[in-house]
């Protein structure tokens, strides 16, 4: 009897692609791994759109303490204060309002002190407004504060400008009236005129990529790490290339499907698209095909240990990628690594075609740079694996 020796790996190796698909799809952490990443995006997207929908036309909500130490004139400050913001002011003791910034009630206490208005009166002599602020706040809280102290004390200054030059005009023998109209033309000689460029409407659209970002990173990386426990399970029944073929595939396929949804999402919750939905689609689209081969290529190359440093790459790209801190405020360090992560070009691109700008054809073949040598390294490992 003649015995013939049969090698599985060159069978499945031989076998049409499709084969070795189903052999995936028939481990139920497949399906997991797509369902994962798809409601890493459908949630974000979710949840961020209408948490941060309107919050700007919201900052009515926000408090000042004023605490008035000098009398009469404080008074008309405060009345100025309540007439020209939009802010609801407390009235309140020194203590009371210390107590309030720490209990986070009030977000700003304006502190007139006692002899301001004669010191604002007197030549030559320096009035000074008191603010107080807790700085342990939401940082938008903070910048609407710092605005409007930086404003009211603007105010004052030019009223008290206008008091000075009114009063020297009088004593150069000029009428009241006219000394009165002559010292506030003197003070608005220059105006201001502020022009918006690529406008972004509310404050949920500001946060859109920062948010893709975080979603398409999180779902890409839980993919990854499930696809990555199918293909031990599968084992030696597929060869390794075949192992990169089929999960190469794979991340087409959902790449395919989740930025579809995660963009028609946005747009169904009132995403800004300038470019339109075709081509934020398709930008999308290739994000999570970067982000997706990016987060594979840790794991075929450590194996598990590879999310480690996927969840490194998932804070570096949030810090070098230009969503929080603007990239030329970061150290020369970062933003030198930032030129080699996918999401700096991923941010900038949803930017441009999403409130208008320059073209995204740069971020986009950049992206497909980084698909292209993702699948590189992994084609090398693959091959030095199966040699082996």
């Amino acid at each position: 009897m003649t015995y013939v020796k049969y090698d599985l790996n060159q069978r499945m190796e031989n076998e049409p692609v499709r084969t070795a698909l189903k052999t995936y799809l028939k481990k139920p952490q497949t399906t997991v791994a797509i369902v994962v990443a798809l409601m890493a995006q459908i949630i974000f997207c979710v949840v961020w759109m209408t948490a941060y929908d309107g919050v700007m036309d919201r900052t009515d909500r926000l408090k000042i303490a004023f605490v008035n130490e000098d009398g009469e004139f404080g008074q008309s400050v405060e009345r100025q204060l309540r007439d020209e913001l939009p802010f609801p002011i407390v009235s309140a003791a020194r203590a009371e309002a210390m107590d309030d910034l720490t209990d986070r009630s009030v977000q700003l206490a304006v502190i007139v002190p006692n002899g301001f208005g004669e010191s604002l009166s007197a030549p030559g002599k320096q009035a000074t407004l008191s603010y107080v602020m807790n700085d342990a706040n939401p940082q938008l809280a903070k910048s609407v504060m710092q605005t409007v102290a930086a404003n009211l004390t603007a105010g004052l200054n030019k009223q008290a400008a206008l008091q000075g030059t009114t009063v020297a005009l009088r004593q150069s023998n000029l009428p009241e009236e006219e000394a009165g109209r002559t010292a506030q033309g003197l003070l608005d000689q220059v105006g201001s005129d502020m022009s918006t460029l690529n406008p972004v409407k509310g404050m949920h659209n500001q946060m859109v990529p920062m948010m893709l970002i975080l979603a398409s990173y999180v779902g890409a990386m839980l993919m990854a790490m499930n696809v990555h426990q199918v293909s031990e399970a599968i084992g030696a029944r597929l060869t390794v290339r075949r192992h990169i073929a089929v999960r190469s595939l794979l991340i087409v396929l959902a790449a395919f499907v989740i930025s579809l949804v995660g963009s028609s999402l946005i747009a169904a919750l009132g995403g800004q698209m300038h470019a339109g939905f075709a081509s934020f689609w398709l930008f999308h689209f290739l994000t999570m095909l970067a982000f997706m081969f990016f987060a594979q290529l840790f794991l075929i190359l450590l194996g598990m240990a590879g999310m480690f440093v996927n969840m490194a790459v998932l804070s570096l790209q949030l810090v070098t990628s230009g969503t929080i801190v603007p990239r030329p405020m970061l150290s020369g360090f970062y933003q030198a690594l930032g030129h080699y992560l996918p999401a700096t070009y991923a941010v900038e691109g949803i930017m441009n075609l999403q409130f208008g700008g320059v073209g995204s054809g740069k971020d986009a073949l950049l992206l497909a740079a980084t698909i292209a040598a993702s699948l590189a390294v992994s084609w090398a490992v693959a091959g030095l694996r199966g040699r082996r």
